[in-house]
């Protein structure tokens, strides 16, 4: 058995006690109206349920599953291998599922879980991994895969008694993260290790500690347990929540930025982006609109440009563009996560459309329904709109980048340079652009699409990739810079800010950016001398997210 010694726990200090699960609100599954919320409810300790209709389901789809067995036909990881291995038979049931066959069928998921567990890198952290446990136990309940119903049960069974498989964090090339959830299986098995109320141990003794009997794997639940997409799926959800907070805060530190800078409030009237009307430009001119109730900017000034530069003209369409990404990529989600991915499928009262066809007929079981060869297991729509945020929010950022330049630019500003308080005579902020450009450089390497990269492998079967996983790592990533950067634009704004109101004392701010402004320099006070800015940095990151 592998023993796992050197796990960072922090990184993993989320253990679930079956106390702490009971008493968390419940979540009922069944496979067709999961919510991305429920996920997360469940990662943090909601108790888990399944629908009475889909355990039924589950019966009669494993029934059809051994029954398809039994009649000798071809399934993909039951009567046959898997991969290339696809043309070796395993066994011939004739008629029969003898003490034989099954015996057979055993030492083939044995045999699969262990050959497939091959992950490698730093172990998910636990509330991710608890994500996937949900993800997976739900896409089950779709009633497509075959499985043994105590499957099921112990995904449940798991997740309430906060038993988390340790699963490596890579070796995935986003079709099925196959050699990353087979440890899934290994740990249901008896023979891989686990996080039990915040202690690395092995599932068996897990397992025991919490009344659990190890899986007895046969037909094809070796093939069902590590043959989905529930891992690099809820990196993806993991991406789009961080998006989704990062762009509700978005309006309100532009409108910081347009206050400092002194800007123009044209670009966001509805009379000019009427004319226009892109899907969310409406939604995100209305957005700054609100951030600027109030503001200063609202009455005319002599100094004011008639044109500010592109990045804040142009700063309504990035976010559009980014909400618009943003819907796109949740409601592929939340196809992914309410429907079966497996290879094959298993469908109960199949229709027998083209069943006259010999070709057709062999996957058909009569009266039944039908096992059938599918390439669902393809995530490539999740994977395009991963990468389609990524790339919106690369824009995004890229007007950040430029915002916070102007904002130290008197030129712009006419303000003192570098935004210099009176009496500085240092530096001020002409050092930092660096830091913010540095991430910007690295959000456009990271946006770059990487679905489409690959080696052909498996005897040249898989032979086309869409690296779900990397490219959300790349989204996750994306995100975190992009905080990092709205911090900076935050020191630099609400420093613009400040001078003004030295020359000012009644200049007015919006509702929203005054209260964003005021939370603020709660964590970051005023620059009045050179001072090291790293914690600065630090506090503002930290600030944007979580306001």
């Amino acid at each position: 058995m592998k023993t796992i010694t050197n796990i960072a726990l922090t990184t993993l200090a989320f253990a679930l006690t079956a106390s702490q699960a009971l008493a968390a609100n419940s979540v009922v599954l069944d496979g067709k109206h999961f919510t991305q919320q429920q996920a997360w409810d469940i990662a943090d300790g909601a108790e888990v349920k399944i629908a009475a209709q889909s355990a039924t389901a589950l019966v009669k789809a494993h029934e059809l599953l051994m029954e398809a067995a039994r009649l000798g036909k071809p399934v993909y990881g039951l009567t046959v291998g898997v991969g290339l291995n696809k043309d070796h038979k395993l066994f011939a049931a004739n008629g029969e599922l003898s003490p034989e066959v099954m015996k057979a069928s055993k030492s083939f998921n044995y045999s699969t879980l262990r050959a497939h567990s091959a992950g490698v890198g730093e172990p998910m952290p636990v509330r991710l991994t608890r994500v996937a446990l949900a993800v997976r136990l739900n896409t089950i309940l779709s009633g497509h895969t075959g499985v043994q119903p105590y499957v099921a049960e112990l995904y449940k069974a798991y997740l309430n008694n906060g038993i988390t498989p340790i699963i490596p964090s890579k070796g995935t090339v986003g079709e099925a993260d196959i050699l990353l959830s087979s440890h899934v299986g290994l740990a249901m098995i008896g023979e891989w290790d686990v996080i039990y109320k915040g202690e690395p141990m092995s599932s068996t003794e897990a397992m025991k500690k919490a009344g659990i009997a190890p899986l007895d794997p046969v037909g094809k639940d070796a093939l069902s347990i590590l043959s989905n997409n529930s891992v690099a799926v809820t990196y993806a959800m993991q991406g789009y929540r961080n998006a989704k907070h990062l762009l509700e805060v978005s309006p309100t530190v532009f409108s910081l930025s347009l206050e400092g800078l002194n800007g123009n409030v044209s670009p966001f009237l509805p009379q000019t982006n009427d004319i226009r009307p892109f899907p969310y430009l409406k939604e995100a001119t209305a957005n700054v609109r609100d951030s600027l109730s109030g503001s200063y900017l609202w009455d005319a000034n002599s100094e004011r440009p008639l044109q500010d530069p592109l990045s804040y003209r142009t700063t309504a369409y990035t976010f559009s563009g980014a909400y618009k990404a943003l819907a796109d990529l949740g409601q592929m989600i939340d196809i992914q996560i309410n429907h079966s991915d497996d290879n094959p499928g298993v469908i109960v009262g199949a229709g027998k459309d083209y069943g006259n066809n010999s070709q057709v007929s062999k996957y058909l079981v009569e009266g039944k329904g039908g096992v059938f060869p599918t390439t669902n297991f393809e995530p490539l729509p999740v994977a395009l709109a991963v990468q389609q945020l990524s790339i919106a929010l690369t824009h995004v950022s890229h007007n950040s980048a430029m915002r916070t330049i102007h904002l130290s630019d008197d030129h712009f500003t006419h303000l003192p340079r570098f935004l210099s308080a009176p009496g500085n005579n240092g530096h001020a902020f002409g050092a930092i652009q660096k830091t913010f450009v540095d991430m910007q450089v690295r959000n456009k390497a990271l946006a770059n699409p990487v679905s489409f990269d690959g080696i052909s492998i498996a005897g040249n079967i898989e032979d086309t990739f869409t690296n779900l996983k990397l490219a959300s790592d790349n989204l996750i990533e994306i995100v975190n810079n992009t905080n990092v950067m709205y911090g900076l634009e935050l020191m630099h704004s609400t420093q613009a800010i400040d001078l003004r109101k030295l020359a000012n004392s009644k200049l007015k701010q919006g509702n929203a950016t005054n209260t964003m402004y005021k939370a603020f320099r709660k964590q970051v006070p005023f620059v009045e001398i050179d001072r090291p800015f790293t914690p600065d940095i630090k506090a503002s990151t930290a600030f944007i997210a979580a306001y």
